[in-house]
């Protein structure tokens, strides 16, 4: 049981809001001494763990990409193109977002959008822009709170999205731990059959959450408006 101090490690980490990777790295260098390993044998395990998930590392490609890009103007001109759809609100636009990515993860393309290289880029700034062409400037907490919806679009997609997909790792990994305990032979056929109802539902779901979204901040928004002009007529 000593072994799970390493989980301990992991919450007491993110609780203080330390870096991530470190958290997860330090857990990772307990859990192995906690279970008697030595410290070679620790740096092996994570040298062998790097190894096998090397696709993992192209991140290390990508961002310096991404940001030589948005150092030469990609947000500016992701805003400039949403500005020309004057019917695209915010939410709208994120609904359309999380369909596409519902999409694109049920037949396999789970790389194409993601976080890094769609949301933080792409994605947040036309619907910051949607927001602002109607709005004008948004104070901080509504593009935070614009932000979430955008990287909550992106999340949702992908988790009931990608189960669609026959060759996806879940569904492997469900058939092939089912067949060999239990000795069936269920077909990955047929489990992402059945989890086509279910992307429908988080897809209409979430969908609706993102529609009220305008409701939210136009309310929100309308409110600042009007609380910052009385504040200003009071001090005239």
């Amino acid at each position: 049981m000593i072994v799970l101090l390493g989980v301990l490690v992991v919450v007491i980490g993110f609780a203080t809001k330390r870096n991530p990777l470190l958290v997860v790295g330090v857990a990772g260098i307990a859990t192995g001494l906690l279970g008697g390993l030595s410290p070679g044998k620790v740096l092996a395990a994570f040298g062998n763990g790097f190894a096998g998930s090397r696709a993992v590392t192209i991140f290390a490609i990508t961002l310096p990409v991404i940001g030589l890009l948005e150092r030469y103007g990609l947000q500016e001109q992701a805003r400039h193109l949403i500005a020309r759809f004057a019917r695209l609100t915010t939410g709208r636009f994120l609904a359309l977002y999380l369909g596409l990515r519902q999409i694109g993860a049920a037949v396999g393309l789970t790389q194409v959008f993601g976080h890094a290289q769609t949301v933080r880029p792409l994605a947040v700034p036309m619907a910051e822009g949607a927001a602002e062409r109607k709005y004008g400037q948004l104070p901080h907490r509504t593009r935070e709170k614009i932000r979430s919806f955008s990287a909550s679009a992106d999340n949702v997609g992908l988790f009931f999205g990608e189960d669609v997909f026959l060759a996806v790792g879940s569904i492997l990994l469900i058939t092939g731990f089912v067949n060999t305990t239990y000795g069936t032979h269920l077909e990955p056929l047929q489990l992402a059959l059945w989890a086509i109802p279910t992307a429908v539902c988080a897809f209409v779901i979430h969908g609706w959450r993102l529609l009220r979204l305008d409701r939210q901040l136009e309310r929100e928004l309308l409110t600042a408006h009007v609380h910052d002009t009385a504040v200003a007529e009071a001090t005239k």
